[in-house]
């Protein structure tokens, strides 16, 4: 019997790499798993061989303990792997077929699915709309920061990439696909970005840095980029934006007239989510300090796509409201202004393809923008440790060493 390992949530010890168990075509109990899941089959799916599986920023939501992730969760939903077998329903997904695999899981059948809302499946998670693997209150589904991982609905959810050799030169961009591409894709486009657009990016970190050249891809004029760390604000430099570093600057509108000559933006994306701090030296936590600047910065009848995390409960949060996430968000700026708010989950389906084509042909290069950096599984806990302390990097897990 072949073996697996995999990257484990230990509560306040943070991550570990254990023996876990190898996937098999039907949903087991462990934790997380919701009752009315347990034993679920799964014949239409497959179990991969991963080949790349990313750390995440919403993962750190989970390790540092802002969430109420169960321990022993199996982490992981940015996933791109190889087909080593397929359950009985599977008609299309052949063994050998190199795949990338949404972060959402999605049925296919609901009726969210066929408005192609994937990211509010009603069919995968019983206690709510929308599931990712490994996470938190998403259904229970084992998470792919390990050597083999199990994918239902194959045929439906699966991205495969018709040249194999191909995707494996650009394996790095490609994996990028699962998610955090998507994911900032989706923040600049519905935040109406296009051609000629001024924009502000909070957040520099990998999905920050996504939306910006997701942003120059929809042929943004200028793309701004806000964060407190000077290193992830040099790593958006590199590829064309400005920058304003937040631990400096205060005044968010006066840094964007000095690049602008006009105090604000065309569009706005929130890359930070909940774990937001107050601009300036020294800024407290503040969870809703990215929503009120990026409402005073836009202009009026603007777009702010939000692809930042925000969450139902953080048992870390710096006051009571904020526990279940209620904050102080300035409402009445943003009605006042007309603008339109997107939230939530990226629906990752409506956008992966069409990105594919754009890194198969050389037009984006998502690896390079938000520095993609390999490590071994066995690395995966010090990738954690050096990401939540601010690295300018995407980390890349590559569980069998075919990277190297």
């Amino acid at each position: 019997m072949v073996g697996n390992r995999g990257v484990v949530y230990m509560g306040k010890k943070g991550v570990e790499i254990q023996d876990i168990e190898y996937p098999d075509l039907v949903l087991k109990d462990g934790p997380g798993v919701p009752a009315a899941n347990v034993g679920r089959k799964c014949e239409h799916g497959v179990i991969l061989k991963v080949l790349t599986t990313n750390i995440c920023g919403s993962d750190q939501h989970m390790v540092r303990g802002r969430t109420t992730a169960p321990e022993g969760l199996v982490l992981g939903h940015e996933i791109t792997g190889e087909v080593i077998e397929v359950g009985r329903d599977v008609e299309f997904i052949q063994k050998g077929d190199l795949v990338s695999v949404p972060f959402n899981i999605a049925c296919g059948r609901c009726v969210m699915c066929q408005e192609r809302k994937t990211h509010i499946c009603t069919n995968v998670n019983p206690e709510r709309p929308g599931s990712a693997y490994g996470y938190v209150d998403m259904g229970g589904w084992v998470g792919g920061q390990s050597e083999y991982v199990m994918v239902p609905y194959a045929d439906f959810q699966l991205l495969k990439f018709p040249n194999k050799e191909k995707a494996m030169e650009k394996i790095l961009d490609l994996t990028m696909l699962s998610d955090i591409f998507p994911t900032g894709f989706h923040g600049a486009y519905t935040a109406g970005v296009g051609i000629g657009s001024t924009v502000y990016v909070a957040g520099a970190g990998p999905v920050g840095l996504a939306a910006a050249h997701s942003a120059q891809l929809l042929g943004a004029s200028t793309v701004i980029v806000g964060d407190l760390n000077e290193e992830r604000l040099q790593q958006a430099r590199s590829f064309g934006c400005e920058t304003v570093n937040l631990a400096k600057h205060d005044r968010l509108g006066e840094q964007i007239e000095q690049i602008l000559g006009v105090p604000e933006v065309d569009a706005a994306v929130d890359a930070v989510g909940f774990e937001a701090t107050g601009h300036g030296e020294g800024g407290s936590e503040q969870p809703a300090a990215v929503l009120n600047a990026i409402m005073e910065v836009t202009q009026a009848g603007g777009r702010l796509g939000i692809p930042g995390l925000y969450v139902t409960e953080d048992p870390g949060a710096s006051d009571e409201d904020a526990k279940v996430g209620s904050l102080k968000v300035r409402f009445g700026q943003g009605w006042a202004k007309a603008h339109t708010f997107v939230t939530g989950q990226t629906p990752a389906m409506q956008y992966n393809r069409q990105l594919m084509k754009l890194i198969m042909s050389d037009k984006a290069q998502i690896a390079k923008a938000v520095n993609a950096t390999v490590i071994s599984l066995d690395e995966a806990p010090a990738g954690y440790n050096d990401f939540d302390g601010g690295a300018a990097k995407k980390f890349v897990i590559d569980p069998h060493g075919v990277l190297n």
